[in-house]
């Protein structure tokens, strides 16, 4: 798979192009707007990976000014940036997905995969769908866009958060170690002390009050999203 890598963190792009390669894929990494341009209509890469703040044209005039030159590659929008109305505009401005930062690579390179099949085979969406909401206590879970709404209102979470509670969905009824969520909440960041966690878990089980979920601690096996009764 080849992939043009628009981000403009170094540290960032450094990490990412290291993994994905490491995966098995041809990744070319550009910092700003007009570079990412430039080699996207050189190269017709498989698909792209797009931040939305970049310097020069930021990633929605890239992508806006992209599908107006008749390049149809698939876009993976990949951004702090994630509020729902940062998602909207991105799929209305011509991406095919959103990824919230912080991410979890194994996410990132399914759906990479999801969108290069989807591509390049037209009736690939004629498959049967899993549905794309769950409704857990008062919450109710988008997977297609990852935003979580509490009586029909979107919650405001912080990133930190938001990746938190998709790690702890992505496995209902089951504990997830603590080590497991420090890797999804706090990706390639070194920096960040492994209790870090302790403190977005409870910030989080503060704003679940009265949703009818529990963040609950099992002490030994991690931690465990469940309903009240």
């Amino acid at each position: 798979m080849q992939l043009l890598l628009v981000e403009d963190d170094p540290t960032m792009q450094a990490t990412l192009h290291r993994a994905l390669t490491r995966r098995g894929m041809e990744v070319t990494a550009v910092g700003d707007g007009r570079a990412a341009l430039s080699q996207w209509a050189a190269r017709q890469p498989d698909a792209v990976i797009l931040d939305l703040t970049l310097p020069g044209l930021d990633g929605l005039q890239v992508l806006q000014q992209a599908r107006t030159r008749g390049l149809r590659t698939p876009v993976l929008i990949l951004t702090a940036r994630g509020t729902v109305g940062d998602r909207v505009m991105g799929l209305n401005a011509g991406a095919d997905d959103y990824l919230p930062k912080p991410f979890d690579l194994d996410e990132l390179e399914a759906r990479l995969r999801a969108l290069v099949r989807r591509s390049a085979d037209p009736n690939a969406n004629a498959a049967p769908l899993a549905p794309s909401n769950v409704q857990i206590g008062a919450i109710r879970y988008d997977k297609s866009s990852g935003a979580l709404y509490l009586n029909g209102e979107v919650m405001e979470l912080t990133p930190r958060e938001l990746a938190l509670m998709h790690a702890l969905l992505a496995q209902p009824g089951h504990a997830v170690t603590k080590e497991r969520l420090y890797e999804l909440v706090f990706p390639g960041q070194l920096d960040v002390q492994y209790e870090a966690i302790e403190v977005v878990v409870y910030r989080l089980r503060k704003k679940l009050t009265g949703t009818g979920l529990t963040l609950m601690t099992l002490r030994g096996l991690g931690y465990l999203l469940r309903t009240d009764t």
